[in-house]
């Protein structure tokens, strides 16, 4: 098991390999569908993404009467939604690491290579063990796209993911389709 600790490193994330269990420890920003698209067509995000994770997840977040906010449930969502966008916002913007479920296609894969990104998958269906591993949620930025698909920033502490794409050019998502696909043949 792996630890990445908040701030995040361009070297720690080079070190990273496919099939690493890492824990992760500090911040993460949320961001789905709509902030993916309107960063591609040209609004920068309120907040400085560069060393920094975004989580495609759409959490479940309740507010108190005094006002703070409290995450019930943050499974990750399906990753290949952000594929037209994903590699412009490495690029761009200087991520290290996105989270999702699902895997991603090669543009991805190729901005991962070219960017100094990895790819994490969290656990579907554990929305509610993920969203215990958050500490607290630290703001929250273009609300108006709707809770789902707003920027949440959430302090988190050991989050459990594994590398499926790593910044060498290797994606145990092709790995799994290639051999699939074989096996199919064979069955054939």
């Amino acid at each position: 098991m792996k630890r990445l600790e908040y701030p995040f490193k361009k070297e720690d994330i080079r070190e990273l390999k496919v099939g690493d269990m890492v824990l992760i420890s500090g911040k993460l920003f949320t961001g789905r569908d709509a902030v993916h698209k309107r960063i591609h067509e040209g609004t920068n995000p309120p907040i400085s993404l560069e060393n920094q994770i975004i989580y495609h997840c759409g959490p479940v977040v309740l507010q108190d009467k005094k006002g703070k906010y409290e995450v019930k449930a943050a499974g990750p969502t399906t990753s290949i939604r952000e594929e037209p966008y994903q590699w412009q916002v490495m690029r761009d913007h200087g991520i290290v690491g996105v989270i999702g479920k699902g895997g991603m296609g090669p543009k991805t894969l190729e901005g991962c290579k070219e960017y100094g990104c990895v790819y994490f998958h969290a656990i579907g269906g554990a929305a509610q063990v993920l969203a215990e591993k958050i500490k607290s949620v630290d703001n929250v930025y273009w609300e108006d796209l709707g809770s789902p698909e707003a920027i949440w920033e959430l302090t988190v502490e050991e989050f459990p993911v594994v590398v499926t794409m790593d910044s060498h050019g290797n994606s145990l998502h092709s790995k799994v389709e290639g051999s699939s696909l074989e096996a199919l043949k064979g069955l054939m």
